[in-house]
């Protein structure tokens, strides 16, 4: 093993610490939606997910060359930017997972590393060109894209399928959806697991203990596999609830066309090297899926805060990494105060989160009912009332408008007769 200093040994432990917070903030991406439709109890899904996740670290190192090479230019980078980078990758990992929101661990990475480079180096120390065409440009590519897959597959497997009986129909897209969740995880791995890979190898590079354009040795190839694996298995059930039924509903048919479609993007991003968030991808997959079913329609509500989340993330770990490097350049002191407000924030999070737990035994519960918006009550005021089949009631609601149509106004009352 290569000679390691002891903040270079800070570094790699730090950095297997977001690898596992990225296991459990991301294990939703693969498994929400087949837990919400009952293909596999939650424990099993989360099992599965961990396993596969520690195969795909083994397939490709394309991304982690992305991370360790072209994001920024390996000269003049110290061991203490990586660590500020990691800083800001882990605390915004972990407010988002408290509040159950699916946001982009790989821009959290790649925003707190930007954000410390720029801090220790200037803006010379961030390739613009690779930011753009591999981060920014897939960033809003891929939830189209699989968006748009996800909403035609979901019908065509309504089509293809409406002349099967129900229960034959959803036992086969279960089946499918078991697969296709097991590729999505295959995928994560792929792609998550190199990202830690890459920034270990860069800190490598930085500290000295490998030459300027090596591939991630062995030992850092199993232990970031191992790291995402163990988070995976532990499952960020809050944002499982989110992707599971917080933005839409999925009947199984929609789920395994979401998977699909997600793992497709993802495996394709992989091989080409892009530094692809797999959130995004499974997020407009599943709206996408959302949608591809007549009458389904998506909680605008949640994926307007989504969206929020996704902006804030690259700045917002971005200026925590830039704070933390500028601190740490007093010194030892500076590296200390360091870690001891990570570890503080992190305790604080952890038990912010204990006053509602969020775990297997209540992740399929539904969200508390969101308040009807001004658009959703105008929708429901002119929706036509259905037609009551001959001697029965029908009754008027729209879960998913989540309004109802307003009363009419009472009849007035009749004036009392003179006595």
């Amino acid at each position: 093993m290569e000679h390691i200093t002891l903040l270079l040994g800070i570094v790699i432990i730090t950095a297997l610490v977001f690898d596992f917070t990225n296991g459990f903030h991301d294990t939703a991406n693969a498994m929400a939606t087949t837990i919400s439709t009952g293909a596999l109890k939650p424990k099993t899904a989360v099992a599965m997910s961990a396993v596969l996740n520690l195969v795909g670290a083994f397939m490709s190192v394309e991304v982690a060359k992305t991370i360790s090479k072209g994001l920024v230019n390996e000269e003049g980078i110290q061991p203490e930017v990586i660590f500020a980078a990691l800083v800001g990758a882990i605390l915004w990992n972990l407010v988002t997972w408290l509040v159950g929101l699916p946001s982009s661990s790989s821009h959290a990475l790649m925003g707190g590393l930007i954000g410390a480079a720029v801090a220790s180096a200037g803006l010379g120390a961030v390739n613009g060109s690779v930011v753009v065409t591999k981060v920014l440009i897939p960033a809003v590519a891929a939830p189209i894209v699989a968006g748009v897959a996800a909403m035609l597959a979901a019908r065509l497997t309504y089509k293809l399928g409406g002349k099967v009986g129900g229960k034959t129909a959803t036992k086969g897209y279960r089946a499918g959806q078991i697969a296709s969740a097991g590729l999505v995880s295959l995928a994560h791995g792929t792609n998550d697991a190199q990202k830690t890979m890459g920034i270990i190898t860069l800190a490598l590079v930085a500290g000295g203990a490998l030459d300027s354009g090596a591939n991630p040795p062995v030992w850092v190839i199993v232990s970031a596999g191992m790291a995402i694996a163990t988070g995976t298995y532990l499952g960020g059930w809050r944002i499982i609830r989110t992707m599971g039924s917080g933005l839409t509903d999925l009947h199984p048919q929609q789920g395994f066309a979401a998977q699909t479609s997600a793992a497709s993007v993802i495996l394709a991003s992989s091989t080409l090297g892009f530094s692809l968030s797999t959130t995004h991808a499974c997020s407009g997959a599943v709206m996408g899926a959302g949608l591809g079913r007549k009458g389904g329609v998506v909680r605008w509500s949640t994926a307007t805060r989504m969206f929020i989340a996704w902006g804030l993330t690259l700045p917002a770990a971005a200026l925590v990494g830039a704070g933390a490097e500028m601190v740490m350049r007093t010194g030892n002191v500076g590296v200390a105060a360091v870690v001891v407000f990570l570890v503080a924030s992190c305790a604080a999070i952890w038990f912010i989160s204990r006053r509602q737990v969020v775990d297997h035994h209540n992740v399929t519960e539904a969200e508390p009912a969101e308040a009807p918006g001004v658009v959703t009550t105008a929708m429901a005021a002119v929706t036509v009332p259905p037609i009551a089949a001959a001697g029965t009631t029908a009754a008027v609601t729209d879960e998913d408008l989540k309004a109802t149509i307003p009363a009419a106004a009472p009849a007035p009352a009749a004036p009392a007769a003179a006595v």
